[in-house]
């Protein structure tokens, strides 16, 4: 992470905070997304609310999780400035891992994850978030479990993340070994 770090760290990751779910986190996707897509136009291939915060009944950390899909994020001069007329800054830069951007929102209370058009990891986002909207056990142990890795790292705010991969790549297991839907 240092390596990616462009600036100063959000002082959101001091902190492991993880609430109930909270139904006014669809609103807030919906103005942010709104306010991208009117600033950006055309540029927008896609915006998706993802993350815990768009699984309804889903614990989380009151931040919104945003993909946003550019045709090419190697050009920043193109969006970086843009998006800071909205008070976004740029604090991840990882062109290793399929050309991800992070922006955070100047209250940093959005993540704003940048991916270039193709970029598979925004499709795991995806799956991710519309399992757990339809398989309340695991939405429920993936909770479960976030809520008790916040208690354990409470000293260690950087490895609440790290932690949590022995559950989503259970869960993601599960994920790939289902049987494909009709239509999809």
């Amino acid at each position: 992470m240092a390596r990616a770090l462009v600036g100063e760290r959000p002082r959101s990751w001091d902190a492991i905070q993880v609430e109930e779910y909270d139904p006014a986190w669809v609103d807030r996707f919906a103005a942010a997304a709104s306010a991208l897509r009117d600033l950006l136009g055309d540029r927008v291939v896609a915006v998706e609310h993802v993350g815990s915060t768009s699984v309804p009944g889903l614990a989380a950390k009151p931040v919104i999780d945003i993909d946003l899909l550019l045709d090419d994020t190697a050009d920043e001069s193109g969006y970086v400035p843009v998006l800071g007329t909205l008070g976004y800054r740029l604090v991840l830069r990882e062109p290793w891992w399929y050309g991800h951007r992070m922006l955070v929102s100047a209250a940093e209370d959005v993540n704003l994850h940048v991916w270039p058009r193709g970029a598979p990891e925004p499709v795991r986002h995806r799956l991710f978030r519309d399992w757990l909207r339809t398989h309340p056990e695991d939405r429920d142990l993936y909770a479960s479990t976030k809520q008790r890795l916040a208690r354990e790292t409470t000293d260690r705010p950087g490895d609440y993340s790290l932690a949590k991969n022995d559950v989503i790549d259970a869960i993601y297991a599960r994920i790939f070994a289902a049987p494909a839907q009709a239509g999809s």
